[in-house]
């Protein structure tokens, strides 16, 4: 099957992929009463009275907005808002049917940091929480920093934070399956942008601090420092303990783990070959792999992962980010936590028993049941054990299974 066409054929015969249906019928002129004029009058008096029953009489506490400027879609590069849409649109089609949460795309015609800070802040109250989507970096952090701090909603960045759970929860899997306790393991990335930025911070808070990474131009030590942009001098001051010099070859010697967050064929088996005994190789770039599975064992690799579904140990964060927002607007959360990407982390991995681990299976599938609830539970427990006084409202309207279910596993080990 060709994707491409049968994409473009799906979604000219469909006008996209999304549709509104109301929940509520509007057949007669007392349907029409309640649900608008004049019965609608008294759910606005509430709002207005207690802002915080927006949460019972509107959406806004199963609603997501799907934020982007088009500067960095999928491997294409800044091809605006416009064009965008369909990637947004898909995240929406996502979110509702793996997480059951609704979401809205909504693809800016700017790219300008201010703007788009006060585009959002200004459409947040009908939503619970703000999806930022293929935002190119730098830009990425300034606006979300700038967004969690002026609004009281989560505000998350999938490529930043999305890709740093999935990563997390497949190494954590990887290294059970290897017996190595994960503060012993030494971890290349390579990629220095949103994605490898978050996974830095996010392998410290899992208890694995022996990283290097590298950018286009290699290693991240202190003889570049002149060159290095801020943000990346704060990767410094996280990574690279034995100031390692040289490019992609020096950082992966001798290493346990590879993560490729960057682009194609920039991993050689001769590298893999020079790692540690048993490596892992997480290759995510897309659509091509920083380096073919087949290479990658060929050299060594014991296991190995990509962002591919025709390849085993797909790391997608269609398996994260419908249970973060669910587990966190069904705890009522006003933003998302280390601790709750942490136990998002955990009870990913968990999702797989001991039993069933292997090589080729560190990671569940797309389509296996029980994922999203399994990190809701534990994203939304997170946020209650360190804020009870949330725990009655978030108990009113969640779900059980938000709440309920998919507690976080044991922590780092």
């Amino acid at each position: 099957m060709n994707f491409y066409d049968e994409s473009l054929k799906m979604h000219e015969e469909n006008s996209g992929k999304m549709e509104i249906i109301s929940r509520v019928p509007i057949n007669n002129k007392a349907d029409l009463s309640i649900a608008y004029t004049p019965g609608v009058a008294q759910p606005c008096l509430e709002i207005h009275s207690n802002p915080d029953a927006a949460y019972t009489y509107t959406p806004k506490g199963r609603m997501v907005a799907v934020v982007s400027d088009g500067s960095a879609v999928l491997g294409l590069g800044n091809i605006g808002g416009l064009a965008s849409i369909p990637v947004m649109e898909g995240k929406a089609v996502l979110f509702k049917a793996f997480g059951g949460v609704d979401a809205v795309p909504i693809c800016l015609k700017t790219q300008d940091i201010e703007e788009i800070i006060n585009i959002v802040k200004n459409i947040s109250p009908v939503f619970g929480g703000i999806n930022l989507e293929d935002i190119s970096a730098p830009r990425c952090f300034e606006i979300e920093r700038r967004l969690q701090e002026e609004l009281d909603i989560p505000v998350f960045h999938d490529d930043q934070h999305g890709t740093a759970i999935v990563v997390s929860a497949a190494i954590i899997n990887s290294f059970k399956l290897l017996r190595r306790p994960l503060r012993s393991v030494k971890v290349a990335v390579n990629g220095a942008g949103a994605a490898g930025t978050a996974i830095v911070k996010m392998l410290l808070s899992i208890g694995i601090h022996d990283i290097v990474i590298c950018d286009s131009s290699g290693l991240i030590s202190t003889n570049r420092l002149s060159e290095l942009s801020m943000e990346k001098i704060e990767l410094l001051e996280l990574t690279n303990k034995s100031d390692i010099r040289g490019g992609l070859a020096e950082a992966v010697r001798g290493r346990d783990l590879f993560i490729g967050v960057s682009g194609p064929r920039l991993l050689t088996g001769d590298m893999v070959a020079s790692m540690s005994e048993k490596p892992v190789i997480f290759a995510m770039s897309n659509p091509e792999p920083e380096i073919m599975p087949d290479i990658a064992q060929e050299a060594g690799a014991f296991i190995i992962g990509t962002g591919r579904s025709d390849f085993p140990n797909q790391i997608n964060n269609v398996l994260v980010f419908p249970g973060i927002f669910k587990g966190a607007l069904a705890a009522r959360a006003s933003r998302i936590t280390e601790k709750m990407k942490v136990a998002a982390a955990y009870a990913l991995a968990g999702c797989i028993s001991d039993g069933d681990l292997s090589e080729s299976y560190i990671i569940p599938g797309a389509f296996e049941p029980g994922v999203a609830d399994a990190v809701a539970g534990a994203v939304a427990k997170a946020w209650l054990d360190d804020h009870s006084e949330n725990a009655a409202a978030a108990a009113a309207s969640a779900s059980p299974e938000a709440l309920g279910a998919g507690a976080a596993a044991d922590g780092p080990a």
